[in-house]
């Protein structure tokens, strides 16, 4: 007669080789969500960014930073007019006198972008 019975170090084997897909797939999902935040702020950034010439709402691109086999970590910046952030983002002096206001721009595209992203972590874990 065939036991269905299985070793305490087999059982343990199949238990870490569970763990261990479960854990990839939540890793790709949230490099995944990363990447679609990452994005997201950018476009929120043109949209919102004050706009001459349009060259500065251009100029917003996603890098990717930092990337292991469990983390990624992705930047938001302007490429070649990110003097201009700051002044922009929280108003300058004028060279006569006086100032010109501040327009928020990049604060609430990444406020948003936190929220997204930990949204869909959340959903991404829960779903399996």
């Amino acid at each position: 007669m065939a036991s269905d019975r299985t070793s305490v170090d087999n059982m343990a084997s199949a238990i870490m080789e569970g763990l261990t897909e479960y854990a990839n797939l939540a890793t790709d999902d949230m490099k995944k969500a990363v990447k679609k935040a990452g994005t997201s702020v950018k476009k929120e950034i043109q949209q919102n960014a004050p706009s001459d010439t349009g060259a500065y709402a251009k100029s917003w691109v996603v890098k990717n930073t930092k990337e292991t086999s469990n983390s990624l970590e992705v930047t938001v910046h302007s490429k070649n007019r990110y003097q201009l952030a700051h002044l922009l983002e929280h108003g300058h002096a004028k060279r006569g006198g006086g100032r010109v206001a501040g327009k928020a721009h990049i604060a609430p595209a990444e406020e948003k972008a936190v929220r997204q992203l930990e949204e869909e972590i959340e959903r991404s874990l829960q779903n399996g």
